[in-house]
């Protein structure tokens, strides 16, 4: 396969969260060094700038939502720009920002996928399986919720946003490294029969069995999205986000989760979210996410041929 032309889109924003500080994440993984780091693999790099979107007013939820007139407009300018790189042949890797981004994002690759009648699959690399609705959701953060959303589980403003509702069919989603579901939220996700490698699954099974399974059935008609959370990865490796979750893969298992993604060739889109600077300690957790996306770009371990 041709070697990707990345375009890197900062969505500088934490209005779908609980905390503050994920704003900040796109001008730390630029800290980081990820445009000098992807193009000395040999990349084409351009990075985009960031999009621009209504301040965070910190108001309590309105009928079960916390922002959703702000997050809906974040989402639109996310949505825009994703699909402008895809037009262009380039490989959008959006830089957040809080997951409830991934609305935008997705419904983008998805509307794309349908106009180049291409299939699609995504994994979501996370702690947590974002499968909260208005009625269930104990905080009313729309960062808890876009996979809820891409399937059709949420407000018209973000379920419509790609033109096809859902967006997401639930047996296009493999999920990894699960291990904070709310108790209506189980519900929801074992009714649409979501594909989920929990960390009860990776630690009995491993992470390669999880990632073969995963990567399984890929072809050169399929179309590859990445929504990678850093809470995916264990806190002690990865401090820098706000919603810590102990018990997250190791450095070498997300390694390998990375590599397996590159083997496949076919990786299209990538997020990158939930970075919180703020929550971080020397940026080291922008250091570790960018390690990994070097990874995910064909960086290996080992001399392979």
């Amino acid at each position: 396969m041709p070697q990707p032309k990345i375009s890197l889109i900062g969505a500088p924003t934490d209005i779908g969260a609980g905390t503050r500080g994920a704003s900040m994440g796109p001008e730390a993984l630029r800290v980081a060094g990820l445009q000098a780091v992807l193009e000395r693999l040999g990349l084409e790099v351009v990075d985009c700038g960031n999009l621009a979107g209504p301040a965070n007013p910190w108001q309590p939820p309105v009928d079960g939502y916390r922002h959703l007139p702000e997050v809906v407009a974040w989402n639109l300018a996310v949505h825009a720009a994703v699909h402008r790189e895809l037009g262009r042949g380039r490989l959008p890797l959006l830089l957040g920002g809080d997951h409830s981004l991934a609305i935008g994002s997705i419904s983008a690759v998805a509307r794309h996928c349908r106009e180049q009648g291409r299939k699609l699959r995504v994994l979501w690399l996370d702690a947590h399986a974002d499968f909260n609705t208005h009625q269930i959701t104990p905080s009313g953060n729309l960062h808890g919720m876009p996979v809820a959303c891409l399937c059709g589980l949420g407000p018209p403003e973000l379920t419509q946003i790609g033109g096809a509702v859902p967006a997401l069919q639930p047996r296009w989603l493999r999920q990894i490294g699960i291990r904070s579901v709310d108790a209506g939220e189980k519900r929801l996700v074992h009714g649409a029969d979501l594909e989920v490698f929990d960390m009860r699954y990776i630690d009995e099974m491993g992470m390669r069995q999880a990632m073969e399974l995963a990567l399984a059935t890929l072809d050169a008609q399929t179309h590859l999205h990445v929504s990678f959370d850093v809470d995916f990865l264990d806190p002690a490796i990865a401090p820098g986000v706000a919603t810590t979750v102990p018990g997250g893969p190791t450095y070498r298992e997300a390694q390998l989760c990375m590599e397996m993604i590159a083997d496949s060739g076919r990786l299209a889109s990538l997020d990158l979210m939930e970075l919180n600077p703020a929550c971080d300690v020397r940026n080291q957790t922008a250091v570790l996410a960018v390690d990994l996306v070097e990874s995910l770009f064909g960086k290996s371990t080992l001399m392979r041929k």
